[in-house]
């Protein structure tokens, strides 16, 4: 069932809401909380789509925040709200309110969002392109106990991931981080199958992808070694390596959805480790709405930090290097004292004969 209303109010939306529940025989409100998605035209069907498909698990109310550009000043100065209420089967198991908001009602979206929000239960702002700096300080994100963005769909990722390191607050959570929930599980059971000390780890990824990382941070945090970061072809992350007293294990996955595991001393396990679709990321983080300190670790740990600590461990050039620069001095030392050695001897063996006593620092010049 679908209700346009043109010019309107968030009483009339709410009107709506009501009259419609009675119309399809669920006068009751079964929705556990209230996601309300900001973004653009162009992103919004995706985002509603995959809102719809994660209201399964979570029925909620989606209130999709669609903020329109006006062309003209004229139009920039007129306020309007137009509303689509989507309820039965159109919003899958949940309701779905898309509200577009133009002229200065853009800059006080909060006032039209806050008297649609459901009482007493939580609220979860999600942006999945332009997402602010500050997500605790937007005035959507204010009204909200949890705030999801995604680095990966910003212009500078890893950039970005500094600034959300900076202005995070308990409850912000990115699908960059959500997307990496396989690999960890996965790695944390293989050091559990083992007993060993791992000594370094390499993980490698598509380049400009945040959740490369997120992962070589979180690795670095928990682990207390140097990661390092290569870059490959992708699709996203491609192979973990972690090097330890008891020889490699590595879980690599080349095709994006069959990864292959291996421990030293074990044979080779295939594991499913597929590459997951928006409503999966966003049910999963539906699923807990309490601050994740473990994100939060991992992302303060720092870019700049994780870049340190993998320049600590030198290339084999610079070994080779530094090797040739200590030998080298070593064998002319080596090579000088040989020749003064054998100009003595010279000079004691014909110690009346000038001449030779006087070639002899000839010979030794020439030796150096």
């Amino acid at each position: 069932m679908k209700t346009d209303l043109t010019d309107t109010t968030s009483s009339k939306i709410n009107k709506a809401l009501v009259l419609g529940r009675r119309a399809i025989g669920t006068p009751a409100v079964g929705m556990v909380l209230t996601l309300v998605i900001v973004t653009d035209e162009e992103n919004a069907y995706d985002a509603l789509k995959a809102a719809n498909e994660a209201s399964r698990e979570h029925p909620s109310r989606t209130l999709v925040v669609i903020k329109r550009v006006s062309r003209s000043p004229r139009d920039r100065a007129q306020a309007r709200l137009d509303a689509e209420v989507r309820l039965g089967a159109d919003a899958s198991t949940g309701e779905t309110v898309v509200l577009r908001l133009y002229g200065e009602v853009v800059d006080h979206a909060q006032s039209v969002v806050l008297p649609l929000l459901l009482p007493d239960a939580p609220v979860v702002v999600w942006w999945p392109v332009n997402a602010p700096s500050d997500p605790a300080n937007d005035p959507l994100g204010a009204l909200a106990q949890r705030r999801v963005t995604d680095t990966y769909a910003a212009e500078q990722p890893i950039q970005e991931l500094t600034a959300r390191a900076d202005a995070y607050t308990p409850g912000d959570t990115d699908l960059s981080w959500t997307r990496i929930t396989p690999w960890r599980s996965m790695l944390a059971a293989a050091l559990d199958q083992v007993v060993c000390e791992v000594t370094s780890a390499e993980v490698e990824g598509e380049e400009f992808n945040p959740s490369v990382e997120l992962l070589a941070m979180w690795l670095a945090d928990r682990l207390k070694v140097p990661v390092r970061r290569s870059k490959s072809a992708g699709p996203g992350l491609t192979s973990v390596r972690m090097e330890t007293d008891a020889g490699p294990i590595v879980l690599d996955r080349p095709d994006g959805s069959l990864a292959t595991l291996s421990i030293e001393g074990q044979p080779d396990r295939a594991v499913a480790l597929k590459r997951r679709e928006t409503a999966e990321l966003i049910a999963e983080e539906l699923r807990r709405l309490d601050p994740d300190d473990t994100y939060a670790t991992a992302l303060r740990f720092g870019v700049e930090r994780l870049d340190e600590e993998a320049a600590t461990v030198a290339p084999e050039t610079v070994v080779d290097t530094v090797v040739e620069t200590v030998v080298e001095p070593a064998a002319e030392t080596a090579a000088e004292t040989a020749a003064e050695t054998a100009a003595e001897t010279a000079a004691e063996a014909a110690p009346a004969a000038k001449p030779a006593s006087k070639k002899a620092p000839a010979r030794k010049a020439a030796a150096k």
